[in-house]
């Protein structure tokens, strides 16, 4: 799978060696509140979700979930990616961070390397995105990544309604 590079960050295939990254951007609190609680309650639950959910994903298609690093200091900021989302028709981009990276410029950088590459490296015509309504965050970025706002969709029958955006080449 290929990696990225801007300015100030990789964005790498996300690996095993991701799994506390993967557990503490879980358990953050805007991960719970806006995404919900996925159960990873130890490194080793993190290992089996990236096992079985991630590294298929990135088999299958060719992308999936990065680890973003930045460059000046290795340290591991969050993820970005490009998944195929079960209940979502089309490829969705989605991005989250530690706390105390978020408000950096780091979602944008990562993001808009991701949306570039969806439509050149990876032959996509079009990606969505969703975000709780509650989260203006999420909304703002999405926003200033150029996708728009299409309507409020139901992922299954037992979620709550989200917020669909999409770009469309």
């Amino acid at each position: 799978m290929k990696t990225f590079e801007t300015n100030r960050l990789f964005l790498t295939p996300t690996t095993a060696e991701d799994a506390a990254l993967i557990l503490e951007v879980f358990n953050s609190p805007k991960w719970l509140e806006f995404i919900g609680d996925r159960k990873l309650n130890s490194i080793e639950d993190a290992e089996v979700y990236i096992e079985t959910k991630i590294v298929p994903s990135i088999q299958k298609n060719g992308f999936g979930n990065f680890t973003v690093t930045r460059k000046f200091d290795d340290a591991k900021i969050g993820f970005c990616g490009l998944y195929d989302r079960e209940g979502l028709e089309g490829i969705d981009i989605g991005f989250a961070f530690l706390p105390k990276y978020e408000n950096k410029g780091y979602g944008f950088e990562s993001a808009n390397t991701l949306k570039e590459a969806a439509f050149t490296d990876f032959n996509l015509t079009e990606i969505s995105a969703i975000t709780s309504e509650k989260n203006t965050g999420s909304q703002k970025l999405l926003m200033k990544l150029g996708l728009k706002f299409e309507k409020k969709i139901k992922l299954t029958d037992d979620t709550e309604e989200v917020l669909l955006y999409k770009l469309a080449l």
